[in-house]
């Protein structure tokens, strides 16, 4: 099997090149999601052929030590021998139903017996679809129209949150994409992530109106950006001050920093929680969940309306199942954190050595890499960053057979999977990384 350490790998990734070229008829950009066009970093997607453990091959059989992982929801790796076998017999008794299986009660009682705010909980696809019904749960809930969400934070791609900043702080979203008309985004609230006096000027300007703050418990799309100390704090209090919900969108940071998530990591609770990734070992899972009294309004125990032809689907369930079960081992998350540390500290000291300055920021197995002087606890400090450096990184490392999100602003999920070996293979990757990125003026 070739590897991809080799120089100039580019010439030699024919294969991934004719997919993309033909994938460009047939699907818009050529893709399924747009970040995987490679648009930032420039050049092709790779395209890949499988994986196991923390290791993808592409189309050409060259191989890539992968800090996508999906990601987020490959917290044990590619294609992990128990999720595997959960799959099979799962799909040899039926791929799905359409009617009701004791799976999902089992995977309901696994996330509610890890999650803190949970008492109760509905399956979704997505973590659009989970984040979308949970607010209209909270405004049912509330009888109030609006909600503030934080300027950097993504909360899927329903119309009412695909919102951007206007000119000041406490602006109405504006849509941010052709399509959305702005009188649905007319009760999207934006303020800035980690400003507590941003928050509480907005529920004072509407003390009335606001079913619920919406937040990110660690920004996780616009890299990682960890909450400041007292921030998830003040936003409990502030919600519980003027009446509205809290709701931790957790789709990515759920069973992920922790098994109980960001909500059991800084001690926070808050009234509803979205779930996704982790939660379906791979496969297409979410869920939204919170206190009982919440959830029995939703239908069919109460008239707040939500359904999806394949949410609780048995394949997802299984790999749900099998993957929190793995979960329950206490050991996994410290190794998590050791393994993730040292990646964390690696690159710090390669990155001083080469004279490139960046900011490596990291909430358990999460992390990110801020080609920034300073350090970036917000969207506006973000887009600030030198997304050219890291164009030139993310392509040094390719070429090295390390594969990172082609973002600035995504994660790097670091698995079970990643090893001693891995780490050190990505290190030394690195070196090459930054004097790359540090070439740019």
């Amino acid at each position: 099997m070739s590897t991809a350490t080799d120089l100039n790998v580019a010439s030699r990734r024919a294969a991934s090149a004719s997919a993309f070229a033909r994938a460009q008829d047939l699907m818009p950009g050529g893709v399924s999601s747009p970040v995987r066009a490679y648009k930032a970093v420039g050049g092709d997607p790779v395209y890949i052929r499988s994986g196991k453990g923390a290791v993808v091959t592409d189309l050409d059989g060259l191989e890539y030590v992968d800090y996508v992982g999906s990601y987020g929801p490959l917290i044990l790796g590619h294609a992990p021998d128990t999720v595997l076998a959960a799959l099979s017999k799962a799909a040899a008794r039926g791929t799905t139903f359409g009617m009701p299986t004791e799976a999902e009660s089992t995977l309901a009682a696994m996330v509610i017996d890890a999650v803190p705010s949970v008492e109760m909980v509905r399956f979704v696809n997505s973590g659009t679809e989970a984040a979308m019904s949970a607010i209209r749960l909270a405004r049912a809930a509330t009888g109030r129209p609006a909600i503030v969400k934080c300027t950097g934070c993504y909360h899927g791609h329903s119309d009412a949150l695909l919102v951007e900043a206007g000119s000041g702080a406490l602006t109405l979203g504006q849509p941010s994409s052709p399509g959305v008309p702005k009188d649905i985004t007319q009760n999207t609230l934006l303020v800035p992530f980690n400003d507590l006096e941003a928050a509480r000027a907005v529920f004072e300007a509407h003390p009335d109106q606001i079913a619920a703050f919406a937040v990110e418990p660690v920004g996780g799309n616009m890299g990682c950006v960890p909450p400041v100390e007292g921030y998830l704090e003040g936003l409990r209090s502030l919600c519980d001050e003027f009446g509205a919900m809290l709701l931790f969108d957790e789709v990515m940071t759920g069973f992920r920093v922790a098994r109980g998530g960001a909500q059991e990591l800084y001690a926070v609770t808050p009234d509803l929680t979205c779930l996704g990734k982790v939660i379906g070992g791979g496969l297409p899972c979410a869920a939204y969940g919170g206190r009982r009294d919440l959830m029995e309004q939703v239908a069919p125990a109460g008239p707040m309306y939500q359904a999806g032809t394949l949410s609780g689907n048995p394949l997802a369930m299984a790999a749900g199942i099998a993957t929190l079960a793995e979960l329950e081992n206490p050991d996994l998350y410290g190794q998590l954190e050791s393994t993730t540390r040292q990646l964390a500290e690696g690159l710090a000291t390669r990155a001083e050595r080469a004279g490139v300055p960046v900011q490596i920021a990291r909430v358990g197995s999460m992390l990110c890499v801020f080609f920034a002087e300073s350090p970036v606890l917000s969207y506006e400090q973000a887009v600030r960053c030198r997304t050219d450096r890291f164009a030139a990184f993310f392509n040094a490392m390719l070429e090295r057979g390390v594969i990172l999100p082609p973002s600035q602003y995504e994660c790097w999920f670091i698995s079970a999977a990643h090893d001693g070996e891995l780490i050190k293979q990505t290190l030394q990757a690195a070196e090459h990384g930054f004097a790359a990125a540090v070439e740019i003026a």
